[in-house]
């Protein structure tokens, strides 16, 4: 581990440096954001009126629901029994939802009153640290684990081998010693590069650049739909001294109208301009849906427009190929953070210092990302049959659960 420690005070202008990006893209996924209005098409009425769209949350939610943490394999020192005394159901989906939105989350790891380990998750907008590239871990953190009315820092945390501090106010409140060698704020990551040690967002550029488009798009059809609904009317031919008042709801609205000729004899022409048409709109809205479907993995089905036929397993599985792969990415990412969360949550339960290479061996099995149909648990087990029968004991209760999420007993 690095010895030099880069302090508090960076930690902290680091988190501000980086908190408006990862507000942004938590603005995208709770669809609070506005797009910006171009002012060509916009009436004066309708310039503050922004419709929502829902995209990028389906982008994160549709990975995160097909991401089912299911148990620890090879568990010496009972990660299992930790996470359950800490809301496991509710641990998991919080870390992973929040590491697609910003690209990490970060597991605060605090002892109780009688030394058990607490585990909290705090996303990237409120923690930050100095990563070991080999370890994934942190060679130091800092964290806000309460903010005022205004969101300015109201408690804050710095992390240290050995100790954590606690601060109110730029003033030390409590420090709490403890024997793990690492700071107790374990970065949990998806898709970390060597350029990138923190991750990437599934909230791309290019997902809230079409998104913002897409929205866009809703707004000019709600404005052609006004017209589209209310076509505009003319009426030619009135004398310039005529006292007729037209009122236009009614003459919208009237079964009946009369106009009457004019001294000369001469009488009033209607007409209607033709209306614009919603197909543009349509067609567009589905062009951006396609190009964000592109960029995501999901498939027009996932994004609204729904196909005529019914998919069969098989057929959903082959459509959302490009979602597999990366639900399996994040399965592989997910597992080194919420092992490293185990193993130091384990040295502080038993305060003692283990080595880490004592557990590089727990893994994590996760649920499949696609569940078979009944066809399809069929052609496993006869592609089972088939392969036990060349190789016998081959394919095991184990990997049956694994492919088909189905454990010995019925129980999932």
């Amino acid at each position: 581990m690095a010895t030099t420690q880069k302090g508090m005070a960076y930690l902290r202008q680091e988190l501000q440096r980086k908190q408006t990006r990862a507000q942004i893209r938590y603005l995208f996924y709770d669809m609070k954001i506005l797009a910006r209005d171009l002012n060509i098409s916009t009436p004066p009425g309708l310039t503050h009126f922004m419709p929502v769209l829902g995209w990028c949350g389906k982008a994160v939610d549709s990975v995160a629901d097909r991401l089912t943490f299911r148990e620890w394999r090879n568990d010496p020192f009972d990660f299992a029994g930790i996470y359950a005394a800490n809301n496991p159901d509710v641990i998991y989906d919080q870390a992973v939802t929040g590491a697609l939105i910003g690209s990490c989350d970060f597991i605060y790891i605090s002892p109780d009153d009688d030394g058990f380990p607490r585990l909290q998750v705090l996303d990237c907008r409120n923690a930050t640290g100095v990563i070991d590239p080999i370890t994934q871990l942190l060679t130091e953190g800092y964290a806000v684990l309460e903010r005022d009315d205004v969101g300015a820092a109201k408690m804050e945390a710095y992390f240290e081998p050995y100790r954590t501090r606690y601060y109110r106010g730029n003033k030390i409140i409590q420090t709490v010693n403890h024997p793990v060698p690492y700071p107790l704020l374990v970065p949990v990551i998806y898709r970390p590069t060597s350029d990138r040690p923190f991750g990437h967002s599934r909230i791309t550029r290019a997902c809230m650049d079409i998104m913002t488009s897409a929205i866009r798009t809703l707004k000019r059809s709600e404005i052609s739909a006004e017209f589209y609904s209310y076509p505009q009317r003319y009426a030619s031919g009135i004398s310039e001294d005529s006292e007729v008042d037209l009122d236009r709801w009614r003459a919208s609205m009237s079964a009946l109208l009369t106009f009457t000729k004019d001294e000369e004899g001469e009488r009033p022409t209607l007409g209607q301009f033709t209306a614009g048409s919603m197909s543009p709109h349509v067609e567009h809205l589905r062009m951006f849906a396609a190009a964000f479907s592109g960029e995501t993995g999901l498939t027009l089905d996932d994004l609204g427009f729904a196909s005529d036929n019914p998919s069969s397993y098989d057929a959903i599985k082959a459509a959302h190929e490009g979602l597999r792969l990366t639900a399996r990415k994040a399965q592989r990412c997910f597992t080194v953070g919420l092992r490293n969360a185990g193993y130091l949550a384990a040295c502080l339960r038993d305060r003692y210092p283990f080595l880490r290479q004592q557990v590089v061996n727990t893994t994590a099995a996760w649920g499949p990302v696609f569940e078979p149909d009944t066809a399809g648990i069929g052609a496993i087990g006869d592609a089972t049959t088939k392969i036990n029968q060349a190789v016998p004991g081959y394919i095991t209760s184990e990997t049956i659960h694994d492919l088909t999420g189905i454990a010995p007993g019925g129980s999932t």
